[in-house]
């Protein structure tokens, strides 16, 4: 493969942090803008697709991912009740580039679906997405966030749910991709409560990304007329989730600080009234509407695990609320209330395990699942206590179950894939962290494999945010177990697989234990005999975006691969960027000396070493990227290709995508050939 991609001018700027001056020679490359910057760019991206796709075989890697993506059958996701209603967004490929919003009855009988909201009538290419509905309390309209090109930036439009028919509301700037978006109806379902960024002009340009407050819009008025509800006391970097009780009296407001974990909540009633019913210190990070005047409330004080409490809301104070489900050996992830059950999501160091108890805390059962499953959404109502939920395996595909009277029972919703894991098995092992710390890897291996240091494998991870990997389905692992490979998936600190204390370990100023812990786990795989740094590759995206380029800084001979996906490199620009500013509670500030200190000295940019050999790179990045600004990944592979003049570094930046949410098939289908195809001929395999 050529190794003189585009040259890149160097333009140094010096900048000083705490008495550390700190040179950045390629700045200049944050201006997306600019004519220059956008030459560079489409070179680059040249220079890389035209290396990826002559390489011998490419041809028939794309038919064959083609093959899998598009002959999967359909998945459903986003499950809502509404009465004897199921909404859910269903990805088949079938009928085209990105999920379509369908409602059907509680048999989950797909084949008696109705489609609601096509994005695919709006645009064959597959670049309109739904980034959330809403249905209302009747189940008569539903309320649809659509945004384009993957930039998160939604408008809400509503829709009659039995014809599909626009109605004429459009709500402007209710989604982004820095702080979320929501919507609830209102207590008759005559107007939304939604959350709305600051129009053009109202704030600076660089504000337009922060200050999310809450408004109500009644239908069939103009937006003008919106009335504001709360926010405008929020901080800058608050993230707003609005959810509406089932009886419609009462309505919750979550308030984030920023990605870091931290929550505020408000209940505001029917009469317009609004009661805060924790601060961001209290730690309740999770609330639910019971029966009656009951809050349910997930509380991590004193409690990294997670406890359940119960409020009354006659009585809001905190002091008030009484332990119903005490903390245990496993994280509480989240939990559902219905007529008279608690149904409690745990993770246990990955996997999943789901309790149940009733409203007063007594356990009745711990329902069965697969070895080494997840649960990824549970689906209740407070009329009964029959709950749907979605379960998948590293290789099994996902499936809806229903849980009935303690029996759990198979529903038609099941994922049909084309691929098979007969011949595969799923193991779990503990690597030793530097300071000592267990943690747990999860592999995908042939059955029998022969575990010789020979093997092609592929290590991914995230560690951070509080973000847990627990098992998903991952198709193109089969690719790999046909190139006599192995898939391994490791549970890093800075996730929240044992809770927050785990979380809090590998962020802010502990971050370096999560690049420990991926080296820990790199090694593991090599000294246990399953492969050699020359046949290791390593792929992560967003902040395992990060964790790569910190392995590749870091650790550059433990791998022969690397990709990374709309990654963060520069830590000590990163918090000017608007998404970045809600990071800071994260990672940290350059403002803060410890935090500081810490941020540069593993930041990836900054840590690159002149001369070095540094791992194969191929860095891909979407320039419609409300998350993670693309000059990341654009400076980061300049840096590179001027330190590292031996190595291929390639850069493929995407005009027409994101971060990945609301990404085609289409462009799925491409994003997994670049990898492949790069790995498989950086370790001699496939």
């Amino acid at each position: 493969m050529p190794s003189a991609p585009p040259a890149t001018p160097k333009r140094p700027v010096v900048r000083a942090y705490h008495g550390v001056r700190v040179r950045d020679d390629y700045e200049w490359l944050e201006h997306r803008d600019d004519p220059e910057v956008s030459a560079w760019t489409a070179a680059q991206t040249a220079f890389a697709r035209g290396n990826l796709d002559a390489l011998p075989g490419v041809q028939a890697l794309r038919d064959r991912v083609a093959l899998l993506r598009t002959s999967q059958s359909a998945d459903w996701h986003s499950l809502t009740r509404v009465g004897r209603t199921i909404f859910a967004l269903e990805h088949d490929p079938a009928h085209g580039q990105q999920p379509r919003l369908v409602r059907m009855g509680m048999d989950t009988d797909p084949r008696a679906a109705r489609v609601v909201v096509d994005p695919n009538s709006l645009d064959e290419a597959g670049s309109v997405s739904i980034d959330f509905y809403v249905p209302s309390p009747d189940g008569r309209l539903v309320a649809v966030s659509l945004s384009k090109g993957g930039t998160e930036s939604g408008a809400v439009h509503v829709f009659d749910a039995q014809t599909g028919q626009a109605t004429g509301d459009v709500i402007e700037r209710v989604n982004g991709g820095t702080a979320g978006g929501s919507a609830a109806w209102d207590d008759r379902g005559e107007g939304l409560f939604v959350t709305r960024y600051p129009a053009p002009g109202e704030r600076p340009p660089e504000d337009l990304g922060f200050y999310q407050q809450v408004y109500h819009h009644r239908l069939g008025t103009p937006a003008s007329q919106d009335q504001y509800v709360i926010g405008k006391d929020f901080p800058r970097i608050a993230e707003v989730q609005l959810r509406r009780a089932e009886d419609g009296h009462r309505m919750l407001i979550q308030v984030a600080h920023g990605d870091g974990g931290e929550h505020a909540f408000f209940v505001r009633e029917a009469s317009g009234r609004i009661t805060q019913i924790a601060r961001f210190e209290d730690e309740i990070v999770r609330a639910e509407f019971g029966r009656a005047d009951d809050l349910y409330l997930l509380s991590r004080k004193d409690a990294p695990l997670g406890r359940i409490l119960r409020l009354q809301l006659d009585r809001p104070g905190l002091s008030s609320a009484v332990q119903v489900v005490a903390e245990n050996e496993h994280s509480i992830r989240e939990f559902v209330v219905t007529a008279n059950r608690l149904f409690v999501i745990r993770v246990a160091g990955g996997p999943s395990q789901m309790d149940v108890y009733d409203l007063q805390g007594a356990s009745l059962a711990i329902v069965p699942l697969r070895p080494i499953s997840s649960i990824n959404q549970v689906v209740g109502a407070a009329a009964d206590d029959d709950v749907l939920f979605r379960s998948q395996t590293f290789i099994s595909p996902p499936a809806w179950y229903r849980l009935r009277d303690g029996v759990v029972q198979d529903t038609p919703l099941r994922v049909r894939s084309p691929a098979s894991f007969d011949d595969a098995e799923v193991v779990r092992e503990l690597c030793v962290s530097k300071d000592g710390t267990r943690i747990p890897l999860n592999i995908v291996r042939a059955k029998g494999a022969k575990l010789d240091g020979t093997m092609p494998g592929l290590l991914t991870a995230y560690g951070g945010y509080g973000v847990s990997l627990s098992p998903r389905f991952r198709q193109d692992a089969r690719l790999w177990l046909d190139a006599g490979g192995f898939v391994a998936v490791a549970n890093l600190r800075g996730g929240s697989e044992f809770g927050e204390a785990w979380h809090r370990a590998g962020n802010l100023t502990r971050k370096q234990n999560v690049f420990d812990d991926m080296a820990a786990c790199a090694q593991h795989l090599i000294d246990r005999g399953y492969t050699s740094p020359a046949r290791l590759a390593i792929s992560g995206g967003s902040n395992g975006g990060l964790l790569m380029g910190a392995m590749a800084t870091q650790h550059p001979d433990l791998f022969r691969a690397i990709v990374s996906y709309v990654g963060i490199y520069d830590m000590l620009r990163v918090e000017l960027t608007p998404n970045g500013g809600f990071n800071v509670t994260e990672y940290g500030s350059v403002e803060d000396l410890d935090q500081f200190r810490a941020l540069y000295a593993y930041s990836p940019y900054h840590r690159v070493p002149q001369g070095g050999k540094c791992p194969s790179m191929l860095l891909i990045t979407g320039e419609n990227d409300p998350r993670v600004d693309s000059w990341h990944s654009k400076k980061m592979a300049a840096r590179l290709q001027d330190a590292s003049p031996g190595s291929v570094v390639l850069l493929v930046a995407r005009p027409d995508a994101g971060h990945g949410i609301g990404r085609s098939v289409q462009q799925d289908i491409d994003d997994a050939v670049l990898e492949l195809s790069f790995l498989f001929r950086e370790l001699g395999a496939g």
